[in-house]
């Protein structure tokens, strides 16, 4: 009987050491979002989950430029690019810039373009971020290996070459691969900032100050 007694105290012994064993929430960063496809690093593991896809127990419900969908332990979450999740989830604070409009009523700022400052013009009727070949090669950026096509200056038509900028960032917002035209010549005789860049923020215009924010 004593050896039966012992054996049922091992046993519950175990069955109290077991939940320890059982698996944590897992730690989760989203690194980057695309359509219906993210970037996570799950417990120090960076990996690319396309929606409907899985890994250690985290699922990717859906994704868009601004957000993703996730399901972890049965719970559905809503979450942009974030400094830490884990057994909280917890979202990084809006970053905003604020850009006073200057005396020709335009807004004007300066941009980290490929790792270099710029100073750049708020566009929001451009469809691409556009640069003039000086500002390309200044840039670094091989725009002849660019796919090749012709825009309509005040000129008249001029050569130009669709690339994709590493990345363009205005007061700590960055986005990355972002579409550009590079317009052979002089024009445009400064960056215009559109909306291949414009697209990935909120824009807000108060009393003449335009306020660009993200979440994420």
């Amino acid at each position: 009987m004593r050896e039966f007694l012992a054996a049922l105290a091992l046993a519950g012994g175990l069955l109290l050491v077991c939940p320890a064993a059982w698996p944590a929430t897992p730690r989760i960063e989203v690194e980057a979002l695309f359509t219906n496809a993210a970037v996570l690093r799950i417990d120090g593991e960076r990996k690319m989950l396309k929606a409907g896809q899985s890994y250690r127990g985290v699922t990717l419900l859906a994704a868009v430029s601004t957000g993703a969908t996730l399901e972890v332990d049965g719970e559905t979450l809503e979450m942009g690019v974030s400094r830490h999740i884990g057994t909280r989830y917890e979202t990084s604070e809006p970053r905003v810039v604020s850009i006073p409009r200057d005396a020709t009523m335009q807004y004007q700022t300066t941009a980290i373009v490929n790792g270099r400052s710029m100073p750049v013009l708020v566009d929001t009727g451009a469809n691409v971020v556009a640069l003039n070949s000086a500002h390309a090669r200044a840039l670094g950026v091989d725009y002849s290996a660019g796919v090749m096509a012709q825009v309509e200056t005040a000129s008249g038509k001029v050569n130009a070459w669709h690339v994709t900028l590493q990345s363009v960032s205005v007061g700590g917002i960055r986005v990355d691969n972002v579409e550009a035209t590079v317009v052979e010549g002089d024009y445009p005789s400064k960056i215009l900032l559109g909306m291949t860049f414009l697209r990935h923020v909120k824009m807000e215009e108060t009393d003449g100050v335009l306020s660009l924010s993200r979440a994420w």
